[in-house]
């Protein structure tokens, strides 16, 4: 719920603008004070071959299959490990709210984060794809790929998204969106989920920490806006749904406590269905600094 700001559909960019530029200084900002570890090397075991998949690092190419058989394929260790790199991106309605105090709406700020992941996993070789949950006509996927114009291909696709959509309403949103993650991901994938967690299915919290049971690594960052998490309105208030478009009149101090307990229970179920399936759980705020948020997902991650 929100106090009565209109809700733009367009990503209201703010002070985060433009995504291209800032999302280069936070990924530059992360590599700060730290470093890359090689994680493939001497002694491991050959477990055969598997076919290509766009985005494989070329290395491990089988030249020789090629040139006999005219067929990609590449060799596979037993240590090796899927580190791709999936982005769940909610671009659902309410993702579109940008509070008084706030620098940007919960979408940009969500866009930063994604498109800065995106540029450190692509620097250190590993393919990346972006799955929109909700978003209005212009939320197109971007399949998974590597190399340097996958990032401007990310870049683009959040520019242009719009919030909207409610996947409360509508739960098949939320189902397509984890049936097309299941199809780009495989086991180790790293999935990091960017949402402000609002009305979602009843049973959306267990159905997206499912994911890091299947042996994928889960990353699950809450995203809102510092009006959602101290409530600072005062006297009587309009409280607008973001998505159902459910108008409600009250006294702020006489709700405040309410709204917090029903937000803190809210973050428990997220927190507890993440922990439990070995996944990862997150929250920042569009006023928190891009940099520490990102570098918290990598280190979570590792």
């Amino acid at each position: 719920m929100s106090a009565p700001h209109a809700i733009r559909q367009a990503i209201d960019w703010g002070a985060l603008a433009p995504l291209r530029i800032r999302a280069r200084q936070v990924a530059e900002g992360v590599y700060a004070g730290s470093h890359r570890s090689a994680k493939r090397g001497a002694g491991v075991e050959f477990g055969g071959y598997r076919e290509y998949v766009p985005g494989d690092d070329l290395r491990w190419l089988d030249r020789r299959s090629l040139l006999r058989h005219d067929r990609l394929v590449v060799r596979q260790f037993e240590t090796e490990t899927d580190r791709a790199l999936c982005l769940l991106f909610d671009a659902s309605a309410s993702m579109g709210y940008r509070g008084k105090q706030a620098p940007a709406a919960k979408m940009a700020f969500a866009a930063v984060v994604a498109a800065a992941l995106a540029r450190l996993a692509i620097a250190s070789g590993d393919p990346v794809s972006l799955t929109f949950l909700g978003g209005g006509p212009r939320a197109a996927a971007v399949p998974r790929s590597a190399g340097r114009d996958q990032f401007e291909r990310i870049v683009a696709a959040l520019e242009t998204a719009e919030a909207g959509g409610d996947a409360r309403v509508d739960p098949s949103k939320l189902d397509r969106a984890l049936q097309s993650l299941a199809r780009a991901t495989r086991r180790g994938a790293i999935v990091v989920f960017l949402s402000d967690l609002v009305d979602l299915p009843d049973d959306a919290a267990e159905s997206v920490a499912a994911i890091a049971s299947r042996g994928r690594v889960l990353s699950i960052v809450q995203t809102l806006d510092p009006a959602e998490v101290d409530f600072p309105f005062q006297g009587t208030v309009r409280l607008r749904a973001l998505e159902g478009g459910a108008v409600v009149e009250t006294d702020a101090e006489t709700t405040r406590d309410r709204y917090l307990a029903a937000l803190a229970a809210l973050t428990r179920l997220w927190q507890d269905a993440a922990l439990r399936r070995g996944g990862r759980f997150l929250r920042a705020t569009t006023a928190d600094d891009p940099v520490s948020v990102v570098r918290a997902i990598v280190e979570a991650v590792r």
